[in-house]
């Protein structure tokens, strides 16, 4: 049955009359984003009761008046402080029987929200309508801003003498494990709240990868956040063999496997984006090393404007990549955003006129209208066997996660002779040492120069933080590094990050990209097939116009986006 729309709701109940439903939606189109009940109140058409009755009447839920109940400081610790506030609701009872936890929530409409507490926390969720007066007031009652941090619920499980005795006794544990202390392990609400603050904060963070590695005497959890890890507060030793087991269980993996490698991944909502979190685990010396590969669609920019491309190079490109067939390729060291320029470029060209099929290891993202194919070379499902069989299924563009082989590479190049545009990803220093790398597969000269259209080479260095961005002076030694004197950046303002809240006091916030675009024209096509070393092909790219990467990232410099040190970090001296 259709859910009735709550001004008429308000109107049924007799709270409003139909004229004054009228002005309510007249003031919401003139208040775009506003809720209805929002608007009612603010014009003193009705109460904050009166509107709590009216969701709980429209969404067929029950309502609560907080005032009038005594929660429990139990059930209240097993939410922390951030996601207390940030969905603003407060756990009411936990029925331990059933495995649900009741809560009060001031926004019902947003159903989301129990789909992400329900992976996040574990129990299922049995929402209740509350005022929002009372959840604010039950917020700042029972939760203090900046109480609880990842130092706090470590000290708790520090404290926890029986999860430590059962951590201990699990983790010592050689081949016969007690599946049942396994489990009450990975349920423990200390293990949760520790690993749900992780996981968000690193959410929030824009992070790329989770680390949790178990060394001899400490258990560290690292988090890589614009390309550079950051370590937060070390748990205790003993409870790594805890945390592990609770990510295994939340990716739906062998808890009771310890000496084999094992690949899952835990699905989440967070503020209703899809998050996925592609987990690896892998045997050490100390126990099992945990990495977390955060995928969220919200915060890539699959959008060529957006991905930091000079105009000239973002035209050219273009241009190529919108012709009829051939190959380009993008190169860089791993972690530089080729996959996330190739997601840009094909997110451009998907039109219901194109067929766009990929083929990666693995599918990071996906986009409605493309045809995304995961690698499984387990099962011989690799990029040159999925490739061929993609050739018969009418492509016009096709994109190969990375070339890695000479029978990959061969059937790209058949692909681009028989009329389909292809795009792909190499691992290379610069553009111009892509030619010789292909050369280096065994491709013939001839073939490269029929198939390859363009090479873009890229990088990418921290931007510099916008609230903290203050002038400064150029360090002469890294003036050096550029093959530059103080003399040749007179009158060049030079800027950095002070380091403030916002960028964790880097100075630095985000990422943007440096680019190096190698067009094939006939004179490169003839060093090719004269088999010419790197350097040649260099030169006449340069006199072609070509714009290296260290000379990209100075424009950056001079512009105010990154630092000196990011660019000579990022990039080498020609």
């Amino acid at each position: 049955m259709a859910i009735r729309r709550l001004g008429q709701v308000l109107v049924d109940l007799g709270f409003i009359t139909d004229d004054q439903l009228e002005m309510l939606r007249e003031q919401k189109q003139a208040r775009s984003g506003d809720m209805l009940g929002q608007i009612a109140i603010s014009m003193g058409l009705i109460n904050e009761d009166q509107l709590i009755q009216a969701l709980g009447e429209q969404l067929g839920m029950k309502t609560v008046s907080l005032a009038s109940v005594a929660l429990d400081a139990n059930v209240i610790s097993l939410m922390t402080e951030e996601m207390a506030n940030n969905y603003k609701i407060i756990p009411i009872s936990l029925d331990k029987e059933n495995n649900e936890l009741t809560i009060a929530m001031a926004n019902p409409q947003n159903l989301y929200i129990c789909d992400e507490l329900r992976n996040f926390l574990g129990y299922n969720i049995n929402p209740l309508v509350a005022i929002e007066s009372e959840i604010n007031k039950a917020l700042d009652k029972y939760y203090t801003p900046g109480s609880e941090s990842v130092e706090s619920i470590i000290a708790a499980l520090e404290s926890d003498e029986d999860l430590s005795n059962i951590a201990k006794a699990a983790a010592a544990a050689e081949g016969a494990f007690n599946i049942t202390d396994m489990e009450q392990l990975a349920d423990a609400a200390p293990v949760r709240k520790l690993l749900n603050m992780v996981i968000l904060m690193a959410i929030r963070d824009r992070a790329s990868d989770i680390h949790f590695e178990p060394f001899e005497n400490e258990f560290k959890i690292r988090i890589r956040a614009d390309g550079q890890l950051y370590e937060l507060v070390p748990p205790p030793r003993h409870l790594a063999f805890a945390i592990t087991t609770r990510i295994k269980v939340m990716a739906n993996l062998d808890i009771a496997e310890r000496r084999l490698p094992q690949d899952g991944r835990i699905e989440l909502s967070v503020g209703g984006n899809p998050v996925d979190l592609r987990v690896s685990v892998l045997p050490t010396l100390f126990g099992e090393s945990v990495v977390m590969r955060v995928l969220d669609r919200s915060v890539v920019m699959l959008d060529l404007e957006k991905i930091g491309m000079d105009t000239d190079i973002l035209n050219n490109f273009r241009s190529i990549m919108n012709r009829p067939n051939g190959i380009v390729l993008v190169t860089g060291p791993t972690g530089s955003g080729k996959t996330t320029t190739l997601y840009a470029a094909l997110s451009e060209m998907n039109s219901i006129e194109e067929k766009l099929i990929t083929t990666e290891d693995p599918v990071e993202y996906d986009i409605d209208g493309i045809v995304q194919i995961p690698i499984d070379s387990s099962i011989g499902n690799t990029f040159a066997q999925c490739l061929r069989s993609i050739l018969r299924q009418d492509p016009d563009r096709i994109l190969v996660g990375e070339i890695r082989d000479l029978e990959t590479a061969e059937i790209a190049i058949q692909a681009a002779l028989t009329g389909h545009m292809v795009f792909s990803t190499l691992h290379t220093n610069d553009a111009p040492s892509t030619i010789t790398r292909l050369r280096d597969m065994g491709i013939p000269p001839f073939l490269i120069t029929a198939t390859l259209e363009a090479v873009l080479a890229q990088r990418l260095v921290r931007r510099i933080c916008s609230e903290c961005k203050e002038e400064t002076m150029p360090n002469t030694g890294l003036l050096a590094d550029m093959d530059m004197t103080p003399d040749d950046v007179l009158g060049k303002k030079f800027y950095r990050g002070r380091g403030c809240a916002i960028c964790n006091n880097t100075g630095l916030k985000g990422r943007t990209g440096l680019y190096e675009f190698l067009i094939i024209n006939d004179r490169i096509r003839d060093l090719i097939n004269q088999g010419s070393s790197t350097e040649k092909l260099r030169d006449i790219a340069l006199q072609a116009g070509l714009t290296p990467l260290r000379k990209s990232g100075l424009a950056k410099v001079f512009a105010g986006e990154t630092t000196l040190e990011e660019v000579v970090r990022e990039t080498v001296a020609e």
